[in-house]
């Protein structure tokens, strides 16, 4: 039974004489945080703005979680913010949230609720009142003077069914089960995965690591805020690129720029709290995270999933949530992390946690074909679009400036095999323990203790105002060094070798395959260990040289200078 909404709301004032078109309906997105956001975005995106749609946005008032989200809603196109004393002075056709509180029952619209997460797991006594009912689910978020108001509780599978019947159960006439949106649209995005992870740098035989946490002392980021730069610095560069997604509740409170400072020079992507995390995922091959929402959407995904933390202390035991941190394989944070990756890697079983998540994410691929004649149902001056419904993929992910330049300084260990060069380049950051090898830095480092001792210098900027031959002459005055590089282009550099020998490199291009890209720096980390092994740098002309990192390899030729 729906309930009778206040008769004192006003209509809206007749404008149709300033519109192009008439307006057939007003839709009003109602939320608390950046997450129920980005959520309520998802769900509105199956309304068709051409059809005569205004949509509207408001910030229901009382979250801890708010900084920042003006400013974001602002500047989103199509929508017209209102204040929330304006949004409850007005009549609506339909209130969608994805967040909801007992304040709610004042809106004039018939009211859509949805979880903005993997479902109704994490306990937030604050809003429930009680400390044994998963937030989303309890009497005391759901009605008002003992009488429900919310008109639908769309749930993402049967199961919070259940728990809804204990802690609710006058709601059970509004529940629906509708699946989950944001994972069917994540779905509907994997035919982009090769754009995500160039966007994310996994290219050249990457592997993406993709750390996620949630907010609260119990989250990967609350107990081990270090992992990040730790990863970074510990995995080889040439094999492993690393992205981080941060809940939006972290940027609210704290600013994991600053935090991730020295993770992102050493060439951590830092993800923004607003969009990109979905894409993340997706392009993701490994996730390291915890109990929340992203880490149960990876391991659906089938991604290689491990958990630093399994926030029992803050989740509905019987919650498929609780269930999915007590059955992740674990990572040991303060342990060898290259040897536990590769090890998860090898013994993945992509069916393992497919139980869990599947009592959590009902309904997979239908949530549109359900929720869109849903919506639709409360606007009845309009027709639902007879085609299927099909979410737009999720755009390409953005890491915020400074996370994409790349670290200046690499401690390089390595193997020569004939003229085959295998190379493991790992940044030398904040964390970094004792020299592995030789270290190959840029000429743009500022750290003037690492430009002293570095085998090779390199010089990256391809149209620089020095010639190429004159800024490796001014290089070789720096006493120690033993080879210089220019980049003359992606895949084209000129070298400059003791005694004087200058050598222009060329990277080959494979049969059928794009031209490679040959980083400077590791150019001139493989043809000093070579040269180091023994290698005769007069016969490079001749001889050429391969370079391998992990399964990836580069044939290059020399060609002396006329």
């Amino acid at each position: 039974m729906l309930i009778r909404r206040r008769p004192r709301a006003r209509t809206w004032p007749d404008d149709d004489r300033w519109n192009t078109r008439p307006v057939e309906a007003r839709v009003l997105a109602v939320v608390r945080t950046l997450t129920s956001a980005t959520r309520v975005l998802d769900v509105l995106s199956l309304l068709r703005d051409r059809d005569g749609i205004r949509f509207y946005l408001t910030v229901n008032p009382g979250s801890a979680f708010t900084a920042g989200l003006d400013e974001f809603l602002r500047a989103l196109p199509g929508f017209t913010v209102l204040d929330w004393p304006e949004a409850v002075r007005h009549r609506f056709d339909l209130a969608v949230a994805c967040a909801v509180h007992s304040s709610m029952s004042r809106l004039d619209a018939p009211l859509v609720v949805l979880p903005h997460g993997a479902g109704y797991n994490r306990l937030v006594s604050q809003s429930t009142g009680d400390s044994v009912t998963a937030a989303g689910l309890s009497r005391r978020e759901l009605t008002h003077r003992g009488q429900v108001f919310v008109d639908v509780l769309g749930l993402s599978h049967e199961e919070q069914l259940d728990r809804l019947r204990i802690s609710c159960p006058e709601a059970l006439p509004h529940a629906r089960v509708v699946g989950d949106p944001c994972f069917d649209r994540m779905l509907g995005s994997l035919d982009a995965r090769d754009a995500y992870r160039a966007a994310l740098g996994a290219v050249d035989g990457r592997r993406l690591v993709v750390v996620n946490s949630t907010w609260s002392r119990h989250s990967l980021f609350g107990r081990h805020p270090r992992l990040p730069l730790r990863l970074v610095d510990r995995l080889p560069a040439d094999e492993y690129a690393v992205a981080v997604v941060l809940h939006p509740n972290i940027w609210a409170r704290h600013d994991p720029q600053a935090l991730l400072a020295d993770a992102e020079r050493s060439g951590l992507r830092l993800v923004p709290p607003h969009q990109g995390w979905q894409a993340a995922l997706v392009a993701a091959d490994c996730l390291i995270g915890d109990h929340g929402s992203v880490s149960f959407y990876g391991a659906a995904l089938e991604r290689h999933t491990l958990l630093v933390a399994t926030g029992a202390e803050e989740l509905d035991p019987h919650s498929p949530g609780y269930a999915f941190g007590q059955a992740a394989p674990p990572l040991d944070p303060d342990g060898d992390l290259l040897a536990q990756l590769e090890e998860a890697v090898a013994k993945h079983d992509p069916a393992a946690l497919r139980p869990i998540t599947d009592r959590s994410l009902g309904r997979r691929g239908q949530s549109a074909r359900l929720l869109r004649p849903l919506l639709y149902s409360y606007l009845p001056r309009l027709d639902e679009p007879a085609e299927e419904p099909r979410p737009a993929p999720y755009p390409d992910p953005r890491p915020l400036p400074g996370s994409t330049r790349g670290p200046s300084a690499y401690d390089v260990e390595g193997t020569v095999s004939g003229t085959e060069v295998g190379l493991r380049r790992y940044p030398v950051g904040a964390d970094h323990g004792p020299a592995r090898g030789i270290y190959a830095v840029r000429a743009e480092e500022r750290r003037l203790e690492l430009r002293d001792v570095a085998e090779v210098l390199a010089r990256t900027e391809v149209r620089a105002e020095l010639p190429a031959e004159r800024w490796l002459a001014d290089a070789f005055r720096s006493p120690g060094l033993g080879l210089a590089v220019a980049a003359l282009g992606k895949s084209r550099h000129l070298l400059r070798l003791p005694a004087g020998l200058m050598l222009e490199a060329h990277a080959e291009r494979p049969w059928g395959a794009p031209k490679p890209l040959l980083d400077p720096l590791l150019l001139g980390a493989a043809v000093a260990l070579w040269l180091q092994q023994g290698g005769d740098a007069q016969a490079l002309p001749q001889s050429g040289l391969t370079v391998r990192t992990g399964e990836r390899r580069v044939r290059v030729t020399f060609t002396a200078q006329p």
